[in-house]
């Protein structure tokens, strides 16, 4: 005796085939929600207890990036500037600016402002300011063009995948030492990012592949 009908064959392998879509899509939104803004922070930008503007310095007035990150050619943080540090050029420009009296008042009590970090990596991954810059990766390349950006942002994701696109393809990315802090970088005419690229992975001495995709290079 047949308790079902035919037509529950073709009900149960739409159902089959439904619910394999439905896990498929479900895959698919978190996985695209896993890369969004929402949880990687990018584009966002952030409350500070002065509202620096990269764009008005380091674009406007061409501040060189070192100026300020002292330290990113010599140790794993770019450093963030002191309060003398403003000072030495705001104690004769905008000296009595209520905008800037934060800044007076960190300098005056000898009491540091508290920045919020905006590229902040998780506390397993290494990452050393020296050796990129060393090796040619421009500031740009992972901060973006701060030279644009009125107020500071988290302009890449900062996932593990980000990182490897560059550490398994690094021709794609190095320039000339002396224009990693240039915004804008374009390559000479005559030649190609590929092509001075491998010229400079070859003279930077920049490892292989398999060294540079190895997990202790950044999980320490």
């Amino acid at each position: 005796m047949q308790v079902f009908p035919k037509s529950a064959n073709y009900w149960s392998r739409g159902s089959i085939i439904a619910l394999l879509f439905s896990l498929a899509g479900l895959g698919w939104m978190v996985l695209t929600l896993q890369r969004s803004d929402f949880v990687t922070s990018a584009n966002q930008f952030i409350e500070q207890p002065v509202q620096f503007s990269h764009q008005h310095h380091a674009g406007g007035i061409g501040i060189d990036c070192r100026y300020c990150h002292t330290s990113v050619e010599v140790a794993a943080s770019a450093g963030i500037p002191p309060t003398k540090t403003c000072i030495n050029c705001h104690s004769q420009i905008w000296s009595t600016s209520p905008y800037l009296e934060p800044v007076r008042a960190s300098f005056r009590e000898d009491r540091p402002l508290q920045w919020i970090r905006v590229h902040d990596l998780p506390d397993f991954v290494y990452f050393n300011h020296s050796i990129h810059v060393k090796q040619g990766v421009g500031c740009e390349t992972c901060h973006g063009r701060v030279d644009r950006m009125p107020l500071m942002l988290q302009k890449s994701s900062l996932q593990m995948e980000w990182c490897l696109d560059c550490h398994r393809n690094p021709a794609q990315y190095v320039r000339p030492r002396e224009a990693v802090t240039t915004m804008g970088y374009q390559v000479p005419d005559g030649t190609t990012q590929a092509e001075l690229g491998a010229q400079l992975v070859k003279a930077y001495n920049i490892s292989g592949t398999e060294h540079m995709t190895s997990c202790s290079v950044c999980h320490r």
